[in-house]
């Protein structure tokens, strides 16, 4: 029998390799850190001993999750399947969000702490290898769909700055009229980034930036909430929390004053649908397919689940303490 035949048979024969996915939200009000698995809505684990947990990131290969200790002013690295803190890394202030680069190999952290400043965390040495000086304490950073740049936002200068991902130097920045909440991005077709979405302090909606000219070119105001229906108004932004799809045509936005969430058909920006969810609505993150969204309720200490297609919330998750920062990891 010819081998190569052989070898082909046994390729055929393999089942291809799974992925897992799960929601990682933190629980900013207590220690520990909720594991939900979106295939059944229910927490199969939960990270202990973070004290006031802020920000979440995983590796692509789904060996850690980094979490940032707002009590300890560390990143913490967590063992994917043990789920225990293996290091606790020394930051340079106190730290909001995180993001980390397409390859893993750098986490940022945003310093919310004057003068203002991104942290980078080398992951195979596990140290912190440099301080990004930026203008104003940083609420929180990302890293562009394209991973070429770093992006981070100050509430306290209202400032955007984009850092190059590869020098880890500022290469422009915009100050805008209101402090700079939660960031998302659309892409041009060749992936590069087309606009930054950014929700301002104050606001209740969300501002779009033009990449490439580095301005202002748009502002969508999120409805009015309907007659007999009343607002939320403890705490926070008006506005906190957005996330596109993965087929880049649909971006949901947060409302923490309605207790609901948009959905805008991109790139028109036009108004789709909306959904009710639990009170203060503070962060979302969305299922690799762009069908459901997992949107954490501060105030209501739960996970609404929402499908996208209809913008029904279909189940609520309970979790830890006045849950904020969610992500989704995939684990290969």
């Amino acid at each position: 029998m010819n081998p190569t035949r052989i070898c082909l048979g046994l390729l055929i024969a393999l089942p291809l390799a799974a992925t897992t996915v799960r929601i990682i939200q933190t629980n900013s009000a207590g220690d520990d850190v909720s594991i939900i698995d979106p295939g059944t809505n229910k927490v199969v684990g939960t990270i202990h001993g973070i004290e006031v947990n802020h920000g979440a990131a995983a590796a692509p290969d789904g060996s850690r999750y980094y979490i940032s200790n707002e009590g300890e002013r560390t990143l913490d690295v967590v063992d994917q399947k043990s789920l225990k803190v293996t290091r606790s890394i020394p930051l340079s202030g106190h730290p909001n969000n995180i993001a980390i680069s397409k390859d893993g190999k750098r986490v940022y952290i945003s310093i919310a702490v004057a003068p203002g400043a991104v942290d980078v965390v080398d992951t195979t040495s596990l140290e912190k290898v440099k301080t990004i000086p930026v203008k104003g304490a940083v609420h929180n950073t990302y890293v562009t769909p394209d991973g070429k740049f770093v992006v981070s936002g100050s509430i306290a200068s209202k400032t955007i700055t984009v850092i190059d991902q590869k020098t880890e130097e500022p290469v422009w920045s915009l100050t805008m009229d209101q402090g700079i909440r939660p960031m998302a991005f659309a892409t041009n077709p060749d992936g590069s980034t087309k606009w930054i979405f950014a929700q301002l302090s104050g606001f209740n909606g969300f501002a779009v930036v033009d990449f490439a000219t580095h301005k202002e070119v748009n502002r969508i105001k999120n409805p009015d909430l309907p007659a007999g229906k009343s607002p939320y108004l403890v705490g926070g932004s008006e506005s906190h929390g957005m996330a596109v799809t993965a087929d880049g045509k649909t971006l949901i936005v947060n409302s923490r004053l309605n207790s609901q969430i948009y959905s805008y058909s991109l790139p028109d920006l036009k108004l789709i649908g909306s959904a009710d969810v639990g009170r203060s609505p503070d962060w979302v993150t969305l299922t690799p397919d762009g069908k459901t969204a997992y949107v954490a309720c501060a105030a209501s200490n739960y996970v609404s689940v929402v499908d996208i297609k209809t913008m029904k919330e279909f189940t609520r998750i309970p979790v830890g303490q006045v849950p904020k920062r969610n992500i989704t990891a995939v684990t290969p």
